[in-house]
Parts: C-alpha cells; structure tokens; sequence
C-alpha cells in the first residue's frame, strides 16, 4: 500500500529521504518508527517489523531499517537493516534477515549468479572444462570433464546448462529468509539462501550461496571468492581465497586456502594449501600449508604436507593432468609428475619422476628409492588405516536435508576395485611367468616390484577377490531357502542385464560402464534435456548397485571358481563360502596385526617426559589406552571375526542340512 501523509511525515522527520515517496510501498503494518536516516530512491516495498533480534552477549535489536541508502529494494518482514556504509541496490531481502555494517550490496545488470561460469578443471588452459550451476554434482562434472571423445555428449550438458542459467538470470539479486550478514564489505551479484551466515567476508562477487534451513552455509572473515557457487552446508572461512570455483555440498574451506578453476563436491576439507584446476572428488582433504594439488582428479583423497605434482615439464606449459583413483593417499613431501595414474587406496611415499600408470595394481604403496619407484602390491588391503578411512566416511557425511546432489558409493570392495585386482592379479602372474619365481625383481611400466612384494601381492589380491565374491554369494543365500540346489539357483538368479562388463567410478557413484554410457546417449538424444535431471538419474543408479553388483559377482565366479552358478550344486556352494570363510579371517587378522604396531615400542618413544620405563608406559596408557585388546577399533576388528566366523558357520549349515 501506499505511505500516508502521516507516515512520510513521520519518516522525514527522522532523518529519512526519497525523490518521490509515491515510490515507496509499505505493508499493512508498517511502523514508520523503525526506519531512521535512511535514503530510498527507486521502486522501495518494506514490510512490518515486530520482531526484536537478540545478538551474542544479550543485546537485543528491534527489527526496522537504520542508517542505510536503499535503491529498487523489496524488505521483507522482520528485517534488521543498520549501517550501510554504502548502499544496497536491486535486491529483494527476505523475512527475518538481519543485515548490519555492510559497505555494499548490490546487484547490476543482468546476472546468473556464477551459473554458467567456465572453469578451466584439470587442464588450465582449457579443453576439460566444466560449467558450473547450482545441480552440479561430482558424476556430472565428471562426464562434462572426461568424457571429450563424445563431443555431442559435451554440446548437451553445455546446452542444458546455459538453459539453466538464463533461467535464472535476472536483474535482481535474492537474498532468503533468516539470513545474517554482518561486518561485510562488498558483495556484488551475489544470491544468498535461507538461512545463511555471512559475517566479515571482503569481497563476494557474481555468485550463488545455496543455502537452505536445513543445511545452512556459513561465510566467515576475510574470505574473497569470485565466480562461484556455494552448495548447502558448507563454510568457507578464514581468508579463503576463491576464483572460479564450484564449492559442493558439505565441504570445509578454511586457513588461508586458496583455489582457483577447481571443483569441490561432498564433504572435501582444504586448508592451508592451494589448488589449481583441481577435481576434488567426495572426501578429497588437504590440511597443510606447503601442499598443492593442480591439475589433478582425486577421491577419498588425504594429502600429506608437501605434496605436490608438476604439470608444466617446461615444454608446451600447463597441459599435463593426473588422476589418483579413489582412495589413495600422498605422503609428506611426496611429488608425482603429471601425467600420471594411481591405483585406487594407494600410499604415494617419495619424489616420483616416470609418469607413473598403476590403475591395474590397486592398495600398493609406491615407494620413490634413490629416483626408482618400488611397487608393493596389494598391501594395502591389510593396513589398519585403510580400513579404519573407509568407516570414517560414512560417519563424516556432513551434508544434511533432502537433495543430495552426489550419490556416493563407500564400499572398499567393489566390481571397480575388483575388476582392477583380476587384471592386477595376470599382471603379477604374467611377470613371474616371463622372468621366473626366482628373480630379485620385476620391472613394471618404469617401476620395480621386488620378489617378496609380487607374490605376496598375489595372495593379498586372491585373498580380496575371494572375500568379495563370497561376500555377494552369501547376501543372495543368507535369507533365502537354499533347501534344495533347485531352491539354490532360484536364490542366485540374475535380475540386471547390466553389468557383467566394465565398471567406472564417476567420482564416487559405481556402476557399470554401459549403464553410464546409456546416460550419455540420453543427454546426446535429449531424452534427458534438463540439467536438474540428472542428480535424480544417477541417484537412481546408485539405488541398484547390489542388483548390477550381482550380476557382475556371478560372471566372475565362473572362471574364478570354475564354478557355473546356473548349474550350482549347495556342495558347490559350500565349498565357496569356506574359501570365503578363509580369505576373510587372513586379512583380519592382518588387519589386527597391523593395528598392534600401534601398541609396539617404537609407538611409545617420546611418551613418558621426564620419566623412566613405567613413566612411559603410565603415559602411554593414558593418552593412547594401555590396553591393546580394549581399543575400540581393535574390538570392532574381533567382533568382526566373530560375527563372520558365526556367520559363515550358519549359512554352511543351510547348505549342507
């Protein structure tokens, strides 16, 4: 409705001005005595304010508008709006939100709000780039990253997602409801969520913060970021410096970390360090100041302070990239020249200068002697640390509401990692075969294995391949009658037709390649044509990866247990299991013996200050558990060998009954 004389009366009075107050719209309620010193100019809605805000320490607020030049602004009701050193311009501010010592907010021209915005990942000068947008997930930005050879693929996600950013192009900035945005400088074509927290940011500039009351993002002190977008539940603070940057849901960013054309999806933590053309997967973390990851795709990955790759060689500049498959790790200090391929859940220890490609020799540790890499397959599948990362994630999910927009699969085990455990498994056969048992070492792709490692290695990688497809098997017998061998293959039957074949991991989502390949043609032939369709398509995979799994388990059990599961007898199944039942009680209890080097001597040195032995070890007690055998994740080891020794023991007894 329209000011009253009174009202314009009483607003001019305290200190307020405007051009032509037939601009200035007002809700029914409207209390011109919340408004004071205030200079409107354009098209101005306010709404009521009642409600009073209570600040840390106990101060309260009433809600209203004070010190503060506003122009073409819709305030919603409730709003607190004080000392605006400079202006606000072209926003529609919604209910509830408390806006105090901001120099400006402004919204010109016309803006997507950072959707659509090019970022150069992995390649920084180009050719892999993804255009960001409020539903990119990891599994997209994958596709839109790699899978160039599919140049009709690549024009229909861009397409899709300059569809979507000019849906959302507008001349007004929105800022949500219950938002708080405190002690803030300059904040230029910026869409802000419900429920946000902005408090002492130096510069947000052309960007989406998509925060929601479910899921609240928190922008903190001295952060700068331009040309992003911000998913729900994440907090970028303490002079993070973005450019370019697509931030995904969950993620922690803070320290001083600086990025620039990089990703970050779900529940990544950077601090300290840096990034360029990064593709951080799901629980990609760094912590340490002198790592830089560039030009790099990781997953599930953990750096280790120093890390660092090499792109350039000096050569035709910055066009070499590397990828580590989900799970591997860097030690401190360790350095990879790009181009490069890890093996999934593998330990990066030392300087490593021979373009190293290790995708087919998964759970290694590369270990850099004297300029020379040294591969130890496999041995990662009985290290404690590995075992206790994979449980971590799944408790460290910090994305919370509905829309998830990454599908992320955890399972150590799978027909991904398996598929590269069977060709890594011919490799190590196929080199004792060409050299001898009896070599010293083994040359692999510019690497050495040595004697002990390769058929060591061998074993690690039965022992898994065992564990998992008895794992499969049992999940299809357990609660099944398996009465009969009749009632046996009924229990085992195929349900998918997909995924006897290759499988991809699309950064964190698992399933079979022809599955994701179907996805593509449907992009190509615009049977998917909108980008918010696709969080929901790969979710929909992600829900039948036991299904594909199966099918996948089954095919392989054929050759490795010369079995033919269509014509399976219960004896041939039990004999199965007992192999499964072997294999899982091996890497347990490596497992358990690798845990116990924690308690070793070694462990205990610099324990006890000041003190003798018994000092030490009263120390040690205290801080670590004295107790080896009472360590939760020690006991979680030997429940875990009981329950599948009990477990196996009971489906035999179903299958020999």
């Amino acid at each position: 409705m329209d000011l009253t004389g009174q009202q314009i009366a009483a607003l001019e009075s305290q200190s307020c001005t405007c051009d032509d107050w037939t601009q200035v719209k007002v809700s029914k309620d409207f209390n011109p005595k919340y408004v004071r010193n205030v200079k409107f100019s354009g098209e101005i809605r306010i709404g009521s304010f009642n409600r009073r805000f209570t600040l840390a320490g106990g101060i309260c607020k009433h809600s209203g508008i004070y010190h503060a030049t506003l122009h073409n602004v819709i305030v919603g009701d409730d709003c607190m709006i004080e000392h605006i050193r400079n202006y606000i311009a072209n926003y529609i501010i919604g209910d509830g939100t408390y806006i105090e010592n901001v120099t400006d907010l402004i919204t010109y021209g016309e803006s997507s709000f950072g959707n659509g915005t090019r970022v150069c990942v992995l390649n920084e000068t180009g050719g892999r780039e993804v255009y960001i947008h409020d539903n990119l997930s990891a599994h997209e930005a994958y596709i839109a990253c790699l899978y160039r050879h599919k140049p009709a693929l690549t024009e229909g996600i861009r397409a899709m997602v300059g569809k979507y950013a000019a849906s959302v192009t507008g001349t007004y900035g929105v800022i949500g409801q219950n938002v708080e945005i405190m002690d803030a400088m300059h904040i230029v074509n910026v869409r802000i969520g419900d429920n946000a927290k902005i408090k002492g940011a130096s510069r947000l500039r052309n960007g989406s913060i998509l925060s929601n009351s479910r899921a609240n993002v928190f922008i903190g002190m001295n952060v700068i970021a331009d040309d992003f977008i911000i998913a729900s539940a994440s907090s970028i603070e303490d002079g993070v410096m973005l450019t370019r940057c697509f931030v995904g849901q969950g993620c922690l960013l803070g320290h001083g970390y600086s990025a620039s054309d990089s990703l970050f999806f779900s529940n990544c933590q950077g601090e300290n360090g840096e990034a360029c053309a990064l593709f951080a997967g799901p629980y990609t973390v760094t912590h340490h100041k002198s790592t830089l990851l560039i030009a790099g795709m990781f997953s599930f990955m953990n750096a280790g302070s120093g890390s660092n790759q090499s792109n350039h060689m000096y050569k035709l500049g910055p066009i070499h990239q590397g990828i580590m498959d989900r799970g591997a790790r860097t030690a401190s200090n360790s350095y990879i020249l790009w181009p490069a391929k890890i093996g999934a859940f593998s330990l990066v220890m030392g300087r490593h200068t021979n373009n190293l490609d290790t995708t087919d020799l998964p759970f290694s540790y590369l270990i850099e002697q004297q300029g020379t890499t040294y591969i130890v397959p496999g041995v990662n599948l009985k290290s404690v640390g590995t075992i206790r990362d994979v449980k971590k994630w799944p408790e460290r999910d910090r994305r919370t509401g509905s829309g998830l927009l990454d599908s992320i699969n955890f399972n150590l085990l799978s027909p991904y990692t398996l598929q590269k455990m069977i060709k890594g498994l011919a490799i190590l056969r196929g080199l004792a075969d060409s050299s001898g048992n009896r070599a010293d070492h083994y040359c692999y792709k510019k690497a050495i294995i040595r004697n002990a490692s390769l058929f060591k290695g061998m074993d690690y990688y039965k022992a898994a391949i065992t564990k998992f497809l008895g794992n499969s098997l049992i999940s299809r017998i357990e609660n099944a009658d398996v009465s009969s061998d009749l009632n046996l293959r009924k229990a085992l039957r195929q349900t998918r037709e997909e995924g006897s074949e290759d499988w991809v991991d699309i950064s964190g989502l698992i399933a079979p390649a022809s599955v994701i390949e179907a996805v593509c043609a449907d992009i190509v032939d615009a049977r998917i044509n909108d980008i918010k369709m696709l969080p929901s398509t790969f979710a929909a995979i992600h829900a039948e990866y036991y299904e594909y799994e199966w099918t996948w388990a089954r095919t392989q059990m054929d050759s490795f247990f010369d079995v033919d599961i269509d014509t399976i007898t219960r004896e041939q199944a039990a004999g199965i299991v007992r192999k499964w039942k072997s294999a899982v009680l091996m890497l347990d209890k490596l497992v358990y013996e690798d845990a116990k080097k924690e308690f070793s001597l070694s462990s205990m040195t610099s324990f006890g200050a000041d003190g003798d032995k018994s000092r030490r070890d009263e120390d040690f007690a205290a801080v670590r558990g004295g107790d080896f055998e009472q360590n939760p994740f020690v006991m979680e080891i030997q429940d875990h060998i009981s329950r599948k020794i009990a477990l196996g023991t009971r489906i035999l007894e179903k299958l020999c009954s």
